[in-house]
C-alpha cells in the first residue's frame, strides 16, 4: 500500500515536470516554428531533446545506448522500433541525436500544450483516412530525399499482446523499397518497465536501455519483396526483445 501511494506520488511529480518543462522551452518552440517545416522541425527536435535530457535526469530514469554494429549503419534510413509505452516518445529524442521526423498519430495534436510541440515535430497520421495517409507518405519520402532520416512504429500503436511484437503494417517497408533506404530497426527494452501502457501513475525511476539491432539493406530484396523485407526485420527485432528483456 505505502509503495503504491508513493509511486503515485511520484508519478504525479514526473507529469507535473513534464508540463513544466514544456512550459519553459514553449517560446523556443514557437520561434522554431517560425523557420518552417524543414529547418524549423530540425529545430523543435533540437529542444525536445533538450527537454528529454532535463526530464528524464530529474525523474531519475538513466539511458543505456547499445549499438550492436555500428560501423554499418547509414543514413538517412528508416528508423523503427517496438512501440508499448508512453515512455518510447521520449527516449526517442533522448537517443536519436540527428535531424528524424517521426510519424505520430493525429489524435495527440489535440493535447493542449504538448499538442503544439507535436504537430510541428511530427509527420502527423489518420491511419482511418486513406488520402490522409496517402499524404503522409509522400510527405517522409520527401523527407528522405532531403537526406533526413525518419521515424515509424511499425505496430502502429501499443502492444498490449503479451507476446515481444505485434504485427507490422506495410508503411515502413514499402516506403524503404520505393525509395531504397535501409532500416534502422531499435528496441526499447525497458519502457514498459518505467512506465506501463496499463496506468499512467506507474512511472518508475530505473534504467532505460535503446538497442542499435544490426542495419537492414534493402539491396537484395525486389519491389515486390515486402512480406520478406518486413518478416526479416520482425524477426530480427523479435530475437532481440527476447535477448534484452
Amino acid at each position: 500500500m505505502i509503495k503504491k501511494i508513493v509511486q503515485t506520488i511520484y508519478s504525479i511529480y514526473g507529469f507535473v515536470l513534464f508540463i513544466l518543462l514544456l512550459l519553459l522551452l514553449l517560446p523556443f518552440f514557437f520561434i522554431a516554428s517560425l523557420f518552417g517545416k524543414i529547418r524549423g522541425g530540425t529545430m523543435i527536435y533540437r529542444i525536445c531533446s533538450w527537454w528529454a535530457d532535463a526530464w528524464l535526469l530529474l525523474i531519475g530514469i538513466r539511458t543505456e545506448i547499445i549499438h550492436e554494429e555500428k560501423n554499418r549503419e547509414s543514413r538517412p534510413c528508416i528508423f523503427v522500433a517496438n512501440h508499448i509505452s508512453y515512455m518510447d516518445i521520449p527516449m526517442i529524442v533522448k537517443i536519436i541525436r540527428e535531424p528524424v521526423r517521426v510519424l505520430g498519430k493525429q489524435e495527440m495534436a489535440s493535447i493542449p500544450i504538448f499538442g503544439f510541440v507535436y504537430r510541428n515535430a511530427v509527420v502527423l497520421v489518420n491511419r482511418k483516412d486513406p488520402e490522409q495517409r496517402q499524404r503522409s507518405v509522400f510527405t517522409l519520402k520527401k523527407i528522405l530525399g532531403k537526406g533526413i532520416s525518419i521515424f515509424i512504429f511499425p505496430e502502429g500503436t501499443f502492444n498490449e499482446t503479451g507476446a515481444p511484437l505485434k504485427s507490422f503494417y506495410d508503411g515502413a517497408f514499402r516506403i524503404a523499397l520505393e525509395t531504397q533506404t535501409p532500416i534502422q530497426p531499435l528496441i526499447f527494452p525497458d519502457t514498459v518497465k518505467r512506465l506501463h501502457y496499463k496506468s499512467v501513475f506507474s512511472l518508475s525511476p530505473g534504467k532505460c536501455r535503446a538497442v542499435y539491432l544490426p542495419l537492414v539493406s534493402v539491396n537484395e530484396y525486389a519491389k515486390d519483396g515486402l512480406s520478406e523485407l518486413k518478416e526479416k526485420v520482425y524477426q530480427e527485432m523479435e530475437k532481440g526483445i527476447n535477448t534484452y528483456k
